[in-house]
């Protein structure tokens, strides 16, 4: 059994409810899920006049091929009425792989680990509350490493 982590993020309607709806989805369509972190709060990133974000990282345990899981979480984000009209615009859910294992995929659709995920501390913060000694594939340091490391000074703050 392989370890995905997936981030969370809505900042569109009731943000709790979406990210509740896509663990739901999650744990029904893909895998249980076996570790859940806080709700973080956070400002917008790349497009800062937009409403702010609920984010949260979850881990499921899977034998699912990650391009399954990807297609699975595509799937998701449109049933909860995800609406891809800009880059980095609002979204009522967004879910991202950030890590499947250990392993490291270079696929047109699909790069994991996730690319951004060592510049932003909206995605650092849950995961490393969660999974701090966790080790980056590529970057071979774990994630409180890089959280420490960070230059990113945007406000998260844990609901």
């Amino acid at each position: 059994m392989i370890d995905v982590f997936l981030l969370l993020g809505s900042n569109l309607g009731d943000r709790q409810l979406y990210l509740n709806e896509a663990i739901e989805h999650i744990s029904n369509s893909i895998a249980p899920i076996t570790k859940i972190s806080s709700v973080y709060e956070t400002a917008s990133w790349g497009k800062t006049d937009l409403p702010d974000y609920l984010n949260q990282v979850i881990v499921l345990k899977t034998d699912v091929p990650a391009l399954e899981v990807l297609t699975q979480i595509l799937n998701i984000e449109n049933i909860l009425g995800r609406r891809r009209e800009e880059k980095w615009g609002s979204r009522t859910i967004d879910i991202d792989i950030l890590f499947y294992g250990q392993s490291v995929i270079n696929e047109p659709n699909l790069q994991v680990p996730h690319p951004e995920l060592h510049n932003r501390r909206f995605t650092l913060e849950p995961l490393a509350e969660i999974a701090p000694q966790f080790v980056h594939p590529v970057l071979n340091k774990n994630i409180l490493q890089i959280k420490n490391e960070l230059k990113d000074s945007l406000i998260v703050k844990k609901l």
